[in-house]
Order: C-alpha cells, then sequence, then structure tokens
C-alpha cells in the first residue's frame, strides 16, 4: 500500500528545496528508471506487480509494490507509467583538469528544464561526460530535467561552480563560444579538448564570461546574407557545435 505520507514525500521532490534536504531525485516511466538504477542508490522503488516481476534486477533500499490507480496519485507526469523511483542525488569531485584532458561543455545560465535535459542527451550521445554549469543553470534533477534526458544522467556528471573562476584557472585552455560576431563554425580550428560554452536562452553567453572565451564562434545560417530566424534553440545549437567537433576529430 502507498501510504499518503509516501505520496506526499515523492512529490515534495518536484522542489529544489526538498530535493536539496532530501539529497534525493524522482525518476518516472518504465525505461527510465531502468536505466538509471545501478548507476545511482535507489532510495525507495514504487511499482506495479507486473513491472516488479519483469525487472528482478532492480534493487532499492524500499520497494512499494502499487497499483496504477495508486502510482497516478503519487505521479508528476499527465500519463504515469509502471514504475517511478526515488535516487540519492551522487556528489561529484569538480576536476577543472578534467577540460585539459577532455572536451567539456560549460552552461551559462540554462534555465529551462527541458533545454538542460535535453543538452545532457547530447552531451551522452557525443561522448562528453562532464558539464559545468553556473548558479543560474536550471537544476540537474529537477524530474522535468531528469525525463527529458532519457537516461543520460547516468553518465554525464553536472558540476555547478563559478564559470570565470573555472576559465581563469585553465589559462592555456581553448575555451570556446557561440556568438553572431564569431568565426564560422565550419571553417576555424577546432579541439579535441576544451570548453565550449552554451549560453542563456534569452540573452546567451554573460558579458562577464563572454570577455574570457578565446574562441569565438558563429554556427552560420544558409543561404548566407538571407533573413531567417534570429536564433537557434540553445539545445539545437548544441547538438551542431559538438557534432562539428566530433566531425573533426574523427
Amino acid at each position: 500500500m502507498l501510504s499518503k505520507n509516501k505520496i506526499k514525500y515523492i512529490r515534495s521532490l518536484e522542489q529544489k528545496k526538498h530535493r536539496k534536504e532530501e539529497q534525493a531525485f524522482l525518476a518516472e516511466s518504465n525505461k527510465l528508471v531502468n536505466d538509471l538504477s545501478g548507476h545511482f542508490d535507489c532510495l525507495l522503488l514504487v511499482a506495479t506487480a507486473h513491472w516488479l516481476e519483469e525487472h528482478p534486477h532492480v534493487r532499492a533500499q524500499e520497494v512499494i509494490e502499487a497499483s496504477r490507480e495508486e502510482l497516478s496519485r503519487a505521479s508528476l507526469l499527465k500519463t504515469p507509467q509502471e514504475a517511478l523511483a526515488v535516487f540519492r542525488i551522487p556528489q561529484y569531485e569538480a576536476e577543472a583538469e578534467v577540460v585539459r584532458r577532455s572536451l567539456c561543455l560549460a552552461l551559462d545560465g540554462v534555465q529551462d528544464p527541458g533545454n538542460l535535459g535535453t543538452i545532457i542527451r547530447i552531451a551522452d550521445w557525443f561522448g562528453i561526460r562532464h558539464i559545468f554549469c553556473s548558479a543560474g543553470t536550471a537544476d540537474a534533477f529537477n524530474p522535468k530535467t531528469v525525463q527529458a534526458t532519457m537516461g543520460a544522467l547516468a553518465r554525464v556528471q553536472l558540476h555547478y561552480c563559478d564559470l570565470r573562476e573555472l576559465v581563469a584557472s585553465l589559462p592555456d585552455v581553448p575555451v570556446f563560444g557561440t556568438f553572431l560576431d564569431g568565426g564560422d563554425l565550419y571553417t576555424q580550428e577546432l579541439s579535441a579538448n576544451g570548453l565550449i560554452v552554451m549560453g542563456n536562452e534569452g540573452n546567451g553567453i554573460s558579458p562577464e564570461l563572454a570577455a574570457v572565451v578565446n574562441r569565438r564562434l558563429l554556427i552560420p545560417n544558409y543561404p548566407q546574407g538571407e533573413e531567417t530566424s534570429e536564433s537557434l534553440n540553445v539545445a539545437v545549437a548544441t547538438a551542431v557545435v559538438c557534432a562539428e567537433f566530433r566531425r573533426r576529430m574523427r
């Protein structure tokens, strides 16, 4: 039986203050719960008898068998599935030196949870294992973000820090950013390591961080010179940039 207190606890994780207090986050849907299990410590698993029978390998500190009706009362989704789980938020050590060894992303004020989740999924696809985020960037463990990652959160580590300080600690590392006055992405020299900075949905990269970007890039529209949309969605722009970096490094 899924108690009222347990439902209240699960639904409270929609709010950042409760996630911080509990050091826990919520994941919903059959596939997502299965994908994240084994990567994060599962504190609570709530699922139908059928789902539990089909996924005997999924372990949790507490397991509650529930009906679909009970799951719908606890779920934050419009169309609940057969499983939801509460996982412990991981604690990662943010090592700036990883930027010297590999290609990493930096997100400067990306506020939409869906955009953030999609960017995490894009990073996973292109083998980017570390994302550094400003304090103004959405919470990676927001249920909407977790949902949008489609399980990629298990393989990409997010670090919240002062991005300007991060860049200052790496004076000889290439720092890329997209700007309307940048050089054509497809003709500029790129590298296998460094930091790709993506900015806020409406304002782009902040002036403070833009001042320390040492490789300014432009994603050109087509055909050049013709009037087009003012800008690309930040997640789409991230995909375009990451794809070109990986294409060059093959």
